[in-house]
């Protein structure tokens, strides 16, 4: 069985976008393997770098096997008259590939047919992936795609030559002009021009990685040795790990080397923040640090390259680098000609939305909604300062009308909070107000992805959910609702840092109250005008955060599936009360007494559906007079006791310890289902069955709904 190698080589594809893009190739061709009965012995391999994309699939079929099957013609009725065979049963014959003797009778339940048994003699691989492999190709998603020949081809980049193998045998392929051979191209600068490829398999790695290219993972192995390498030159000192950072630059090479780079020390007289913005986000430099964890002044650049012995390109860096610094520099000292307070009038000229106003609209709606927030926070027992929060919103977008973010955007917010730290916000303001003021502008924007911290102050952390809430409450309005993959607004993003803010700080905030709110703020307002008046705002703001709640407690939290469903199904508005149970329902979830109250929930909630469906009545309450066997009386009598303990410690958040209680009902829950049949013909004992379960299932399910969890007989 031979080996199949595919090999796009283009133009240098934009280092963000070779993942996403290696692994639809990947899938695509796999689901191709699959479908043509050509699928490999094993996992499909890869390599990708800049300039290619390719694919190993080791031990697919050289044909597809042959398939029999039995098709149905016309019926006898049709296809004989007079016992002799008429056109239809010729032409059937005909199509089988058959002789008329060969035809045989088939039984089905619309009378009896003829059939045939006809044998689909297989195709040869490389016939069908000469065939279906530049669909495949041509469909692959990209971001933004490139015309350069035919308007029906296209690809995110020019495709300058494909290699299509099954072992040393070329697949005749052709995509956009070119056609497949067996010669790849190896690294541009150190080995550029053609590379023969002998065969699919081990043989295609070896002659890249001879021609200079190499894997994704020895390209990171090769990256971080380096980085250790040359960091040494330097006692004591150690490069700074950044993992996106390192992700970009392995997306961006495919022979990598090291270089070391210093800057003059005056600089580090900017904030740290700065620096390390324009060297990792503009220039793709790792920082370096000392000992104790402070900026060094020297940098660490990737070489798409094997060397600089003539340090020419460091010296360019370093050159390039003094520049972009110099300009960070001026635009600090510029910016300091107008504090922050001076700048809040200028947000009126900075558009938030075009339907939503400016940004100084959402400043005012943003401190509103903060005070409200702060309030409901302080009245719950959190030591918090409204007057931080309050003037923490006040300025915390001004740094939007700065020099230096309009230069560096990925600073907003930070800029802002180191501003306020360094500048005189109000002549009486006592240091300690003005730095909680500073943290609290510069976390604003936390947390950014689930892997980011959330603000580090109870005040940061108001000011976050508040400016969040503001934007998901305008969007939404507006009717622009995430959907499918698209976010154009990040309000996804925005709402899992609203639910995570929540949750690591533990603030009593009901997400229902706080959207409510949010909406309030654009009441009255020319952004109200635009508003989808058929939107149900309530409801489709409950939706979304349910999904976002049920994200952060099953991937971020990792907490089971089911127990996740289980206990977002008693209630998603609390996000803090919602981690609460989930503990609590993993740590009871093992005991055999859970697992039996969760099948007995299980039936009881399937009993009273089919009741419901089947129009039968049941009693508003449990009439004791109708108990007439000894297990339902039982049952009947635990379930008050037990629910009265059970919403005490309820009220209390002892969730396990509720829970162990509820199992305690497991010998009557038991007793009852073995004793007692429910959909009796009497009507009244029925109905009076059926309110005693829906008593049960109504009084305990507030924490969770058991009925929700996977039990090992489902």
């Amino acid at each position: 069985m031979p080996d199949f190698l595919l090999e796009i080589g283009c133009e240098e594809i934009p280092a963000r976008l070779i993942e996403a893009g290696s692994l639809e190739l990947r899938e695509r061709v796999g689901k191709l393997l699959e479908r043509e009965r050509l699928a490999p012995k094993g996992a499909i391999a890869f390599l990708d770098t800049p300039r290619r994309l390719a694919v190993l699939a080791s031990g697919i079929p050289a044909a597809q096997p042959d398939v029999t099957e039995q098709i149905t013609g016309p019926s006898l009725a049709v296809a004989y008259k007079d016992g002799q065979p008429t056109a239809a049963a010729h032409a059937f014959a005909k199509k089988a590939g058959v002789e008329v003797s060969q035809l045989e009778k088939a039984s089905t339940p619309k009378g009896e047919y003829l059939s045939a048994k006809v044998t689909k003699k297989g195709r040869a691989a490389s016939e069908i992936l000469a065939e279906l492999l530049p669909k495949e190709i041509q469909s692959i998603y990209w971001p933004k795609n490139m015309y350069w020949r035919k308007s029906s081809e296209r690809f995110v980049r020019p495709v300058r030559w494909l290699v299509a193998l099954l072992d040393a045998e070329v697949i005749p392929l052709e995509f956009d002009g070119i056609r497949a051979g067996n010669n790849s191209r190896g690294h541009r600068i150190l080995a550029d021009g053609a590379v023969q490829i002998p065969s699919a398999g081990t043989s295609y790695v070896d002659a890249v990685a001879a021609a200079k290219v190499l894997g994704r993972g020895e390209r990171q192995q090769q990256i971080r040795k380096a980085l250790d390498v040359a960091t040494r030159a330097i006692p004591g000192a150690r490069w700074r790990e950044d993992k996106a950072l390192l992700d970009t630059v392995v997306n961006l090479t495919e022979f990598p080397s090291v270089i070391l780079g210093n800057f003059d020390p005056q600089f580090l007289e900017l904030p740290e923040e700065v620096l390390v913005t324009v060297m990792r986000d503009h220039q793709k430099y790792f920082a370096v640090e000392d000992a104790s964890g402070k900026l060094a002044p020297h940098f660490l650049a990737v070489l798409n390259t094997d060397a600089d012995r003539e340090g020419t390109i460091r010296h360019g860096n370093e050159r390039v680098l003094r520049a972009r610094f110099n300009d960070a520099r001026f635009f600090w000292q510029t910016d300091q000609k107008q504090s922050l307070r001076d700048r809040l009038d200028l947000l009126k000229h900075v558009t938030f939305q075009k339907e939503l106003g400016s940004y100084y609209d959402k400043t005012i709606r943003t401190q509103r909604l903060a005070s409200w927030l702060s309030e409901t926070v302080k009245q719950a027992g959190f030591a918090i300062r409204p007057g931080i929060v309050h003037k923490a919103a006040c300025l915390a977008k001004t740094d939007l009308t700065t020099e230096l973010v309009k230069e560096f955007t990925e600073l907003q917010g930070i800029v802002g909070g180191l501003y306020a730290r360094v500048q005189v916000l109000d002549e009486h303001m006592n240091d300690d107000v003005r730095q909680g003021i500073s943290t609290a502008i510069y976390d604003h924007y936390k947390p950014q992805s689930m892997d980011d911290s959330v603000p580090r102050t109870v005040e940061g952390a108001v000011l976050s959910i508040a400016d969040k809430a503001d934007s998901i409450a305008g969007m939404f309005a507006l009717g622009l609702i995430p959907s499918g993959s698209k976010d154009p607004f990040g309000l996804r993003r925005q709402a899992n840092g609203i639910v995570k803010t929540i949750a690591e700080h533990k603030l009593p905030v009901q997400l229902g109250a706080l959207m409510q709110d949010a909406r309030i703020r654009y009441h009255g307002s020319d952004a109200e005008k635009q508003f989808s008046p058929n939107l149900s705002f309530e409801e489709a703001v409950r939706a979304f955060f349910r999904e976002r709640l049920e994200f952060y407690l099953r991937d971020a939290r990792g907490f089971a599936y089911d127990v996740v469903n289980a206990v977002l199904a008693a209630g998603s508005d609390d996000v803090v009360d919602a981690v609460a149970r989930a503990e609590a329902v993993t740590k009871v979830r093992p005991s055999a007494d859970f697992e039996s109250i969760s099948v007995a929930f299980k039936r009881t909630k399937n009993i009273l559906r089919q009741a419901i469906e089947a129009g039968k009545e049941i009693a508003q309450a449990v009439d004791s007079a109708l108990l007439k066997e000894s297990a339902e009386r039982a049952l009947a009598e635990q379930v008050p006791q037990t629910a009265k303990r059970v919403e005490s410690l309820r009220v209390d958040r002892n969730y396990e310890a509720a829970l162990l209680e509820i199992a305690k009902l497991r010998p009557a829950i038991d007793y009852f289902f073995d004793k007692v049949m429910v959909m009796v013909e009497d009507a009244r004992l029925r109905a009076n069955r059926l309110a005693l379960l829906q008593t049960l299932l109504k009084e305990f399910s507030t924490i969770a709904d058991f009925s929700e969890i996977v039990t090992e007989g489902k």
